[in-house]
């Protein structure tokens, strides 16, 4: 999908102020047994959810519903999307909203798939 170019210079603007991960690194960190949170990102609140955050959020919905889901702002979060476009927006924006423990998982849920790692379904 071709974006369109004033979002591409959101998001560019946005990965230069957040830590991003990658799909293999996220990987290892389930494997090695490690403590986060990962919320997807999705387009609209509806559609196939791989959160460990029960039902994933759309974008806005993230920010209005993390104080009540996450309280600790110095809690681990791995945000993903399709591509890794708005979860590097989200995790700019819950970086603004104080959470000190953000990431964001460049190349999404995509970039698993293309991986070949296992899912819920698998």
């Amino acid at each position: 999908m071709a974006h369109a170019p004033q979002f591409l210079k959101l998001v560019n603007e946005a990965k230069k102020k957040v830590r991003e991960t990658n799909v293999t690194d996220v990987k290892r960190r389930i494997d090695a047994g490690e403590k986060f949170i990962l919320v997807m990102c999705a387009r609209t609140t509806s559609g196939p959810r791989a959160s460990s955050w029960r039902g994933a959020s759309g974008k806005g919905i993230i920010e209005r519903d993390i104080e009540q889901r996450v309280t600790d702002t110095n809690a681990k979060v791995i945000l993903y999307c399709g591509g890794g476009f708005r979860s590097a927006l989200v995790a700019d924006n819950l970086q603004k909203m104080g959470y000190t423990n953000v990431e964001s998982m460049d190349g999404g849920w995509k970039g698993w798939l293309d991986a070949g790692l296992p899912t819920a379904k698998d």
